[in-house]
C-alpha cells in the first residue's frame, strides 16, 4: 500500500513538473506574463465588468451561484432517485460532484468561447494580449465554483462521509479542471472567431458530453471494455477523480493521473500554440 502510494505522488509531481514547464516555456517565449503585468489595471477591470454584468438587474444577485446548482441537483435528485438512488451510495454527493464538475466545465468553455468575439471592440483599438479577455471570463466562473464546492463539502459533511488524509489530493483534479478549460477556453475562442458554427455545434457538443459523463449513472455494471472508454472523456476523469477520494476513500492508480494530466497538457497546449498562431489573423476576422 506504502509502495503504491509513492508511486502515485511521484506520478503527480511528474505530471505537475512536466505540464508547468511546458506552459511556462511557451508563455515565456511569447512575453505573455510581462504583457499580462503591463495591463494589469484592464485585466482587474475586465473580471469586475464580467462578474457584475453576469448578475446585472438580478435580485438575489451572487446567490444565484449557489442557487441555481442547488436547484438543478434537486431536479435531477427527484427524477433519479427512485432509478439510482438505492443502489448508488452516498448518492446525493454522487450527484452532485457530478453536476459541479460538468457546471463548471459548461460554464467556463461557454463564456470562454465569446471572449475574443465580446471584446473585439478593445482589442482592434488597442495593442493588448488576447488570451486577457478569455481568463477574465474564466475567474468568474472560478469564483462560481469555488462557491459551489463550499456547499459540495457541506453535503458531504452532512451525508456523514469521513473526513480523510486522502482530501489533500482533490488539489489535484481541480488544478486540472482549471487548466482544462482554460486550453478548452483559447482553442473554442480561436475556433469562434473562424466558424460561428462553433456556438451551435459546441451546445450539441456539451450535450453529448454531460450524457457520457456518468453525472447520474453509474458505470459498474458495464463490462470492462465498456468502463474503459469512458475514460476518453476528461470530463468523468475530473468526476470519477473526486467521487473516488470523497465516497470511496481511495486515491486513483498513477495511471489514472497520467491520463488526467495528458488530457489537461495536451489541451492547454494547444490553446496557447492556436492563440500565438493566429494572433494577428484575429484582427481580420472579428
Amino acid at each position: 500500500m506504502e509502495i503504491q502510494r509513492i508511486f502515485v505522488y511521484c506520478g503527480i509531481l511528474l505530471i505537475f513538473s512536466a505540464s508547468l514547464i511546458a506552459a511556462l516555456r511557451l508563455i515565456y517565449n511569447d512575453h505573455s506574463l510581462i504583457k499580462l503585468q503591463k495591463h494589469k489595471f484592464l485585466f482587474t477591470q475586465l473580471v469586475k465588468r464580467d462578474f457584475t454584468l453576469k448578475y446585472k438587474r438580478t435580485i438575489l444577485g451572487m446567490l444565484w451561484s449557489v442557487l441555481s446548482p442547488l436547484f438543478n441537483l434537486l431536479i435531477m435528485w427527484l427524477i433519479f432517485k427512485r432509478l439510482l438512488g438505492n443502489s448508488v451510495d452516498h448518492f446525493v454527493v454522487y450527484l452532485f460532484s457530478g453536476q459541479l464538475v460538468f457546471s463548471y466545465f459548461s460554464d467556463a468553455t461557454n463564456q470562454g468561447m465569446t471572449s475574443l468575439i465580446d471584446n473585439a471592440s478593445i482589442f482592434t483599438k488597442v495593442n493588448v494580449p488576447k488570451y486577457m479577455f478569455l481568463f477574465s471570463k474564466n475567474i468568474s466562473s472560478l469564483i462560481n465554483f469555488g462557491l459551489t464546492l463550499i456547499i459540495f463539502f457541506i453535503f458531504v459533511f452532512l451525508e456523514g462521509i469521513p473526513i480523510t488524509e486522502y482530501y489533500i489530493m482533490l488539489a489535484y483534479p481541480i488544478v486540472c479542471l482549471i487548466l482544462f478549460n482554460v486550453g478548452m477556453g483559447l482553442v473554442l475562442s480561436g475556433m469562434y472567431v473562424f466558424f460561428r458554427d462553433m456556438q451551435y455545434l459546441w451546445g450539441i457538443a456539451t450535450q453529448l458530453i454531460m450524457w457520457l459523463s456518468a453525472i447520474f449513472y453509474s458505470i459498474d455494471s458495464y463490462p470492462q471494455v465498456g468502463q474503459n472508454l469512458f475514460l476518453l472523456n476528461p470530463i468523468y476523469l475530473f468526476i470519477r477523480y473526486i467521487r473516488k477520494i470523497v465516497i470511496e476513500g481511495q486515491v486513483p492508480s498513477v495511471g489514472f493521473h497520467l491520463i488526467m494530466g495528458g488530457y489537461t497538457v495536451l489541451v492547454l497546449l494547444l490553446g496557447f500554440r492556436m492563440y500565438k498562431k493566429n494572433n494577428h489573423s484575429f484582427l481580420y476576422y472579428v
